[in-house]
């Protein structure tokens, strides 16, 4: 049984358009419990690490992918995709490290305000969604980021991102890096008030 599952795992995510999750694999396969199907992906997983291609899971999602060591065997040269601003970069950690976060609450740790297009151009590219409102006047929007973001950047989780002194030893919070310390300093009571404040100018 065991053996017949993981080959029909095999197929399904080989075959697959995007990464699946075990309880979508168990109801595509059918029979198949959600727990029994993660014991067979862990196996799989496993059996796969020694190979050219590895099954890994990305923010509760399995999908194959080339081995780290040999991705330079598969790259060609193509038309190079064009890079995020600074803008987009900031608002996209932003929106990483303190999510879920309105609009207001992003521009409040930039110090700046920030273009509507800067967030449209990071739900294009699927690593920003909106994420519902939040309960307070004027209900802002708030957002979060996606699977696909967790994907591109080879995270499992929100967990795996690193932390802000990594970020800071590698020159990628200047010139916002005073804004996430405060972020990240401010009493509870003291960033609700604020955010409540600027929620009604969103």
């Amino acid at each position: 049984m065991s053996t017949e599952l993981e080959r029909a795992l095999e197929a399904t995510l080989f075959a697959a358009e995007e990464p699946m999750t075990a309880e979508a694999l168990a109801g595509h396969l059918g029979g198949a419990a959600a727990g029994e199907v993660r014991d067979a992906l862990r196996r799989l997983s496993t059996h796969y690490e020694p190979r050219g291609v590895h099954l890994v899971e990305r923010g509760g999602r399995w999908h194959f992918q080339t081995a780290p060591d040999l991705a330079h065997v598969l790259r060609r040269e193509r038309e190079a995709v064009r890079r995020l601003s600074r803008a987009a970069t900031e608002v996209l950690a932003i929106v990483a490290y303190h999510e879920p976060v309105s609009r207001a609450e992003i521009e409040a740790i930039r110090g700046v305000q920030t273009s509507s297009g800067t967030l449209d151009v990071l739900m294009e590219a699927g690593w920003v969604r909106v994420a519902g409102r939040r309960e307070v006047p004027g209900r802002p929007v708030i957002y979060a980021t996606t699977p696909e973001f967790l994907q591109h950047f080879g995270l499992e989780s929100r967990k795996d991102l690193p932390g802000i002194d990594e970020l800071k030893a590698a020159g990628l919070l200047d010139p916002v890096d005073d804004a996430f310390d405060a972020m990240t300093t401010t009493d509870d009571a003291e960033a609700e008030a604020g955010n409540e404040a600027a929620d009604t100018l969103d």
